[in-house]
C-alpha cells in the first residue's frame, strides 16, 4: 500500500536522524527507490535532498551527482512538488556539489564550472545573496591556484552574509587559513583570537582554528602560546565532526617541527587511517602535505625511529617520508593536471623543506616520575574563601580546573595528595593523585598521566577504598595505557580488582531470619550493591578489551573474549547502551580474525541494543559495519532488512 506523504516523510526524517555511513546512503537509496515506484511524488525532493546530503558527507561527492541532477531536473518539471524547505534544501546542495566535486581530482574542470555557473543564476533567478556564490568563487581559485583568487577573496570578504552563507564561525576559519597562506598570520591570528573570544562553536570549529592558531605561534616563536593553542585543539578535535584531516595534519607537524617527535608519532597513529582514506582525495592530500612536512623537520635526527602504521609499507621515519612523499606527488599531479596550474606541486615542495622550528613545545603536565614527579607548574598561591579563610590544595584545585588551568590544576592536585598522604590519609592521597593524572590527560600529556595513574591506584587500595569505587579511576586510565603502550600495567591492576569483585559464595548452613522484614531489606540492599560490583567488572572487563586490542592481533582473541564477557555483564544489570558498545568491539574484533559469524552476530546484537537505547548515531555507524559485512557475505537479502528496520 502507497504510504502517505507524512508516513514517507517521517521515514525519510529516520534516515536524515542517522549518522553519515553507509547504512545511511544506503536506506537514503531504498527511500529513493520506492518514491519513484510508489510515490508520493510530494516526498520526491525532500528523499533526493536527503540522498545527496548522505553521499556527500560520507565523502561520495562524486556519485552525488546524479541524485543532484535529477533533484534540480525534478524542480524545473514539477515545482509544484517543492515546499520551502524543499526549495531551500536544493539550493543548500549547490553549495555543497560545487564545494566538494572540486576534492576530486577525476571530476573535470568544465563539470565544476558548469555547476557553479548554474548556482550563481539560479540564485540570481530567486532573488537569493550573493555570499554563497562569492565564497564558492574564491574557494574554487584558491583549490585551483588561480591567479585572480586574492580578488576573489577580498569580493567575498566584502558580500553582505545571507540566509546561504556558511556558518558564523566557519566564515572567520575560511578567512583566517588563507590569510595564513597568503603571508598576513598576525591578520590571521587576530581574527582567530576573535573569534575564539566569542565562545562559538560548529562541527569542525574552534578545532580547525586552534589547529592553525598552534602552528602561527610556533612560526613566530612563542612557544608556550602555541603549547596552550595545541592543548585547546586537541580537546576540541575530540569533540568535532568529520575526519579533520587538515587540523590533525597540522597536529602532526606542530608536534614534528616543535621539537616533539615521540608525541608526533603517537598522534600519527590514532590518525593512520587518514594516510591511505579520507573523506575526499583532496582532505588525503592535504592530510599528506603535513606529514611530508613533519617527517622531513625529523630528519635525519629521527630518521631510524620505528613506525608500525596499517596499509603503509613504512618500517622507520625515512621510510614514512619516502612513501608519503611519493603518494603526495601522485594526488598533487592529479590536481595540478586537473586546474591546469602547479598549486599543489609548489605546496609539495614548500612542504619537503620544512625544518624545524626554533622553539621547542614543552607539553608536560607531570615530569618524569608519575606521582612523585614534579609537576611543570607550581600550584598557585592559596587565595580565601568568601569569609576570609585560606584556600585548601583541594579547594584550589577544584577552582582551577572550574577556570580550565588544567597545567596548574594538577600541581594542585599532586600538593593536596603530598599533604593527604603526609598525614596518612592514603584513600583522600589516592583520590587527589587521579584528578592530577586525569588534568594531565585532557591536557595532553599522556606520559605523565600514564605514569601517574598507577600511583593513585596504588594508593587508593593501600587506603581501603573499596575496589568498586577504584574502577572509574581504571576506566578513565585505559585511553592513556592504550596511546602511551603501557598497557600491561592496566591489565595487572584489572585483574588485581577483578578479584575483589568476584561474586561471594552463598552460605547454605545460615540460619532462617527471625525477623522477615528486616531481611527483606537486607536482602534488597544485598541486591543493589552485588549490581554495582556486577558493573563494575564489566566496566574492568570493557577496559581490558580495549586496552588488549590496542597490543597487536596476537591479544585479539583474549580481547574479544573480554569484550563479550562485558556486554553480557553489561546487559545483565540492564546498561543496554553500554552492552551494545562492548558487543560492536567484539564484532569488530572477530571481523578482523577473520570470524565473519561471530562478527556478525555481535553486530546483531549491537544494532539492536542501541535501538532499544535509542542511541542513533553508534546504532547507524555499527549497522553500516554489519551492512558491509552480510554484502560481503553474501547475504544481502539480511543486510536489505537491516536497512530497511533504520527507517522503522
Amino acid at each position: 500500500m502507497t504510504r502517505s506523504l507524512d508516513e514517507a516523510n517521517r521515514e525519510i526524517s529516520r534516515v536524515r536522524s542517522l549518522p553519515y555511513g553507509g547504512a545511511r546512503t544506503q536506506a537514503a537509496e531504498q527511500q529513493v527507490r520506492l518514491i519513484e515506484a510508489e510515490g508520493p511524488d510530494k516526498a520526491r525532493a525532500f528523499a533526493l535532498s536527503v540522498l545527496v546530503e548522505s553521499l556527500v558527507w560520507n565523502g561520495e561527492v562524486d556519485k552525488a551527482y546524479l541524485p543532484f541532477t535529477q533533484l534540480v531536473r525534478w524542480y524545473d518539471q514539477h515545482p509544484e512538488h517543492f515546499d520551502d524547505m524543499d526549495v531551500q534544501g536544493m539550493f543548500w546542495t549547490f553549495k555543497w556539489m560545487v564545494g566538494h566535486l572540486s576534492d576530486f581530482p577525476n571530476v573535470p574542470a568544465s563539470q565544476i564550472e558548469a555547476t557553479l555557473e548554474d548556482m550563481e543564476r539560479r540564485y540570481a533567478l530567486a532573488g537569493l545573496g550573493r555570499d554563497a556564490v562569492a565564497f564558492e568563487r574564491f574557494s574554487l581559485a584558491r583549490t585551483r591556484g588561480s591567479a585572480d583568487v586574492d580578488a576573489l577573496y577580498e569580493e567575498w570578504v566584502r558580500t553582505p552574509r545571507d540566509e546561504y552563507s556558511q556558518c558564523e564561525v566557519c566564515d572567520p576559519g575560511d578567512r583566517a587559513t588563507y590569510l595564513v597562506e597568503r603571508g598576513d598570520a598576525e591578520e590571521a591570528r587576530r581574527l582567530i583570537e576573535q573569534t575564539l573570544a566569542t565562545g562559538q562553536t560548529c562541527a569542525t570549529e574552534p578545532a580547525d582554528m586552534l589547529s592553525t592558531l598552534a602552528l602561527i605561534h610556533l612560526d613566530a616563536g612563542r612557544a608556550a602560546e602555541a603549547a596552550s593553542a595545541h592543548r585547546r585543539a586537541v580537546a576540541a578535535l575530540a569533540e568535532a565532526e568529520s575526519d579533520m584531516a587538515g587540523a590533525r595534519g597540522e597536529r602532526f607537524e606542530l608536534l614534528a617541527r616543535g621539537g616533539q617527535p615521540t608525541r608526533a608519532l603517537r598522534a600519527l597513529v590514532v590518525d593512520q587511517r587518514l594516510l591511505v582514506q579520507a573523506d575526499t582525495p583532496r582532505d588525503r592530500l592535504i592530510f599528506l602535505l603535513h606529514v611530508v612536512a613533519g617527517t622531513s623537520a625529523l630528519l635525519p635526527e629521527h630518521a631510524d625511529v620505528p613506525v608500525t602504521l596499517d596499509g603503509v609499507p613504512a618500517t622507520d621515519v625515512a621510510s614514512l617520508r619516502t612513501w608519503a612523499d611519493a603518494e603526495a606527488e601522485t594526488l598533487a599531479r592529479a590536481f595540478d593536471e586537473r586546474n591546469g596550474t602547479d598549486r599543489y606541486a609548489t605546496l609539495l615542495a614548500r612542504a619537503r623543506a620544512t625544518r624545524p622550528a626554533d622553539v621547542r613545545l614543552d607539553l608536560d603536565v607531570i615530569r618524569a616520575g608519575g606521582p612523585d614527579g614534579a609537576p611543570v607548574a607550581a600550584a598557585p598561591a592559596p587565595g580565601s574563601d568568601d569569609a576570609g579563610a585560606p584556600e585548601s590544595a583541594v579547594q584550589r584545585a577544584e577552582r582551577l580546573v572550574a577556570d580550565g588551568d588544567l597545567v596548574s590544576a594538577a600541581a594542585a592536585w599532586l600538593d593536596a595528595a603530598a599533604e593527604a598522604e603526609a598525614a596518612g590519609r592514603l584513600a583522600e592521597s589516592g583520590f587527589a593523585t587521579a584528578e592530577a593524572a586525569r588534568c594531565a590527560q585532557e591536557a595532553g600529556d599522556e606520559d605523565g598521566a600514564a605514569a601517574t595513574y598507577p600511583g593513585a591506584v596504588a594508593r587508593m587500595r593501600a587506603g581501603g577504598v573499596p575496589p568498586v569505587d577504584v574502577v572509574p579511576v581504571v576506566v578513565a586510565w585505559g585511553p592513556v595505557a592504550v596511546t602511551t603502550g603501557t598497557g600491561p600495567a592496566l591489565l595487572e591492576a584489572v585483574d588485581g580488582l577483578l578479584d575483589g569483585l568476584a561474586e561471594p559464595t552463598p552460605d547454605a548452613d545460615a540460619p532462617a531470619p527471625a525477623d522477615a522484614a528486616a531481611h527483606a531489606a537486607g536482602a534488597e540492599l544485598d541486591e543493589r550493591v552485588a549490581r554495582a560490583r556486577r558493573r563494575a567488572r564489566a566496566d574492568l572487563d570493557d577496559t581490558a578489551a580495549r586496552v588488549l586490542a590496542s597490543m597487536g592481533p596476537e591479544h585479539a582473541a583474549d580481547a574479544a573474549a573480554r569484550a563479550s564477557r562485558a556486554a553480557e555483564t553489561y546487559a545483565a544489570v540492564d546498561a543496554v547502551a553500554d552492552a551494545s558498545h562492548a558487543f560492536w568491539l567484539a564484532g569488530r574484533l572477530h571481523h578482523a580474525m577473520g570470524g565473519v559469524d561471530d562478527a556478525i552476530w555481535n553486530l546483531e546484537s549491537a544494532v539492536e541494543g542501541f535501538g532499544i537505547a535509542r542511541a542513533t548515531e553508534p546504532r547507524g555507524a555499527a549497522a553500516s559495519m554489519l551492512v558491509d559485512m552480510l554484502r560481503a557475505a553474501g547475504r544481502d537479502d539480511r543486510a536489505d532488512e537491516v536497512v530497511a528496520s533504520l527507517t522503522r
